[in-house]
């Protein structure tokens, strides 16, 4: 579930980039450090493409320090859409996801906020006694993991609930307000909206997963928004996640500049 996390909360972590009017072609680059219970596990780069109309982040994470010792992981992911006034709306979400020698992809199309097609390849063997099934229902209205966490600047961020599908499942995340805090990293200095978060699995899960469990009962988990002034908008400088074995921590060591 920790890795999974980083999948898609991760992904979205500082990706500022310039809400411009411009036909130019704009691009912007960020990289960040995710450490569980404090020891590195990763590192992931993530570039983004815009002009006036449409935007395209693409994103790698690589396994690092003592995950390593245990196993490969990596995962490439991009989304691609259309600037609106209020909200990102994309339109294709893919996420190529290796651990060792498995390896598995996860496309979603949406149109107007609904998902219109999404597969897994290859599918997945599931227990239908215990796995809870995505509905029709559970695709209307949703945001991707990547754009769902970027926010113009006169945005209401918390508290407000973002309902979230990664290819595989359906949750929301329930934002509250906890004040602001101070961070800084290469490119940004200064305080931080903080949102309390609550994780609510919705479906697409097995019953019964221990990690699961321990994410929805949790009350620590943070998302910390930082506003880049140049490109007005706010997107996330760090992430506090809670596991069965610590704290799972994802920093943002480049946020512009």
């Amino acid at each position: 579930m920790a890795m999974k996390a980083i999948g898609y909360m991760g992904l979205a972590l500082a990706l500022a980039f310039p809400a411009s009017g411009e036909a130019a072609e704009l691009r912007h680059r960020t990289d960040y450090s995710i450490a569980l219970a404090g020891l590195p596990i990763a590192r992931a780069s993530f570039s983004t493409v815009m002009n006036s109309r449409r935007y395209t982040i693409s994103g790698d994470i690589q396994s690092a320090g003592l995950a390593d010792l245990v196993t490969t992981i990596s995962a490439k992911t991009s989304v691609s859409g259309t600037l609106g006034r209020d909200r990102l709306h994309a339109d294709n979400y893919l996420l190529d996801y290796t651990n060792g020698k498995r390896q598995r992809l996860y496309e979603v199309d949406f149109r107007n906020g609904n998902v219109v097609s999404t597969a897994i390849r290859p599918q997945p063997k599931r227990d239908p006694d215990s796995w809870i099934p995505v509905s029709a229902r559970d695709l209307r209205a949703v945001l991707d993991p990547i754009s769902g966490l970027i926010f113009p600047a006169k945005s209401r961020i918390c508290p407000q609930t973002l309902p979230i599908y990664d290819g595989e499942s359906r949750m929301d995340l329930v934002l509250s307000s906890k004040g602001e805090k101070p961070f800084s990293t290469k490119g940004f200095a200064g305080d931080t909206l903080v949102c309390g978060v609550r994780y609510v699995p919705r479906s697409g899960y097995r019953k019964g997963r221990k990690d699961i469990d321990y994410l929805r009962g949790s009350k620590a988990m943070e998302i910390w928004f930082a506003k880049a002034e140049a490109v007005n908008v706010y997107a996330p400088v760090y992430v506090k996640i809670p596991t069965q074995y610590g704290t799972l921590t994802i920093s943002a060591v480049r946020f512009g500049g």
